[in-house]
C-alpha cells in the first residue's frame, strides 16, 4: 500500500520544484524528503522527477501521480473537517487569521477577553497579509476586509460585519506647524507596494513630489506620528490615535466590509461557533470607529452606511 506521508512529500516537491524548499515547508531535513520520494518511486516502480539545474521537474509518470495525489489530499482534508465538525467541546486549538493592523489596532483586546472567558481554547492568531487557505485547514476563521462579496469562494461561509473606511491623516503638530508658516515640504508616506490612492489626492495640504516609502503598516503609522508627512490609514487607526488628525478638505473612502469567514464542517465545531458569535458582537460595537463615526470632533463624514445586520453567505 502507498503511504500517505510519502504522497505529502511528493506533493511538496512537485509544488515547490525544489527538495530544499519542500523540506523547509514541511519542517524536516533535506534527506528525509529525498528518502520519502525514493520510497514512493520504489513502490510505484517509476521515476517521479527529473533533476535539472533549475530544480526538480515532474516526469510523465509524475504528472499522472500528481493528479491522483491532489485528489487524495482533498479527500484527506474533507475527512478531517467532517470529523472536526463533530467536535462540540469548547476546548482545543482555534486558529484565526487576519491582517496585522486589525490584530494590533482593533481586535487584540477582544481576543484577550475571549481567551479569559474560554481558558481551554488554545488560540493561534496568524496576523499576516498573506491569504490563508481555509479549505486546507490552514486556519479555522479568517477575518477579512472584502470589497466585493462576489469574489468570495462559494465554499466559504461568512458573517457580515461593519464596513471599513479610511482617510488621510497628518500629525497634529505637523498640521499646526504648517498653519504657522513652516516652510518645509509635506511628503506622502506610502507603503512601497501600494502608492497613493486616487481618492486621497485632494485636500488643503499640498505635498512634495518626493514620497517617503516604508515596507509595512506599522512603519507607516510611526512615520506619520513623527511628522514626516501625510498618509492614508483606516479610520480605526487614525481616529483612535491622539497624535493624528484628518487632513482638512479630504473625504473618507470605503475599503470594504469585514467578514468572519469559515469553511465547511469546521464552522460547526462549538469553539468556532462560540468565537464567531462573540466576535460578531464585538465588531458591531466597533462599527462607529470602523466607519469613521467614532469621534465627533473630526468633521468629515463617510459616504455610506452600515445597518449592523449579520448575514450568512449562501453556498
Amino acid at each position: 500500500m502507498i503511504d500517505w506521508d510519502d504522497i505529502r512529500y511528493f506533493l511538496a516537491v512537485a509544488r515547490e520544484g525544489s527538495v530544499r524548499a519542500a523540506a523547509e515547508g514541511l519542517g524536516v531535513y533535506h534527506s528525509t524528503v529525498l528518502r520519502r520520494v525514493a520510497q514512493l518511486e520504489e513502490r510505484l516502480g517509476a521515476q517521479m522527477f527529473e533533476k535539472l539545474p533549475s530544480g526538480y521537474r515532474l516526469t510523465s509518470a509524475g504528472e499522472e501521480v500528481l493528479e491522483l495525489a491532489n485528489q487524495m489530499e482533498a479527500s484527506s482534508h474533507q475527512l478531517e473537517t467532517r470529523l472536526l465538525g463533530r467536535d462540540q467541546s469548547v476546548r482545543g486549538l482555534l486558529r484565526v487569521t487576519l491582517a496585522p493592523t486589525l490584530a494590533t489596532h482593533l481586535l487584540m483586546a477582544d481576543f484577550a477577553e475571549f481567551a479569559r472567558l474560554h481558558p481551554d481554547i488554545e488560540m493561534d492568531v496568524l496576523s499576516s497579509g498573506e491569504l490563508v487557505n481555509l479549505t486546507n485547514r490552514e486556519a479555522d476563521v479568517a477575518i477579512r476586509v472584502v470589497y466585493d462579496r462576489k469574489t468570495l469562494p462559494l465554499n466559504l461561509h461568512g458573517r457580515k460585519g461593519p464596513e471599513v473606511f479610511g482617510g488621510v491623516y497628518i500629525s497634529r503638530d505637523r498640521l499646526s506647524a504648517r498653519r504657522g508658516g513652516a516652510p518645509d515640504p509635506v511628503r506622502w508616506i506610502v507603503i512601497s507596494s501600494h502608492g497613493v490612492p486616487d481618492w486621497a489626492s485632494e485636500g488643503e495640504v499640498r505635498t512634495a513630489e518626493v514620497p517617503f516609502r516604508v515596507t509595512d503598516a506599522e512603519a507607516q503609522i510611526v512615520a506619520v506620528r513623527q511628522g514626516l508627512g501625510i498618509t492614508t490609514l483606516p479610520c480605526f487607526v487614525g481616529d483612535a490615535d491622539p497624535l493624528l488628525t484628518r487632513v482638512p478638505g479630504t473625504d473618507l473612502h470605503i475599503y470594504g466590509t469585514l467578514f468572519l469567514l469559515t469553511q465547511g464542517e469546521t464552522r460547526k465545531t462549538k469553539r468556532v461557533r462560540v468565537f464567531t458569535e462573540f466576535l460578531s458582537r464585538r465588531l458591531a460595537g466597533h462599527a462607529p470607529l470602523l466607519t469613521g463615526h467614532g469621534q465627533e470632533r473630526f468633521g468629515a463624514e463617510p459616504t455610506g452606511s452600515n445597518d449592523g445586520d449579520v448575514t450568512v453567505l449562501e453556498r
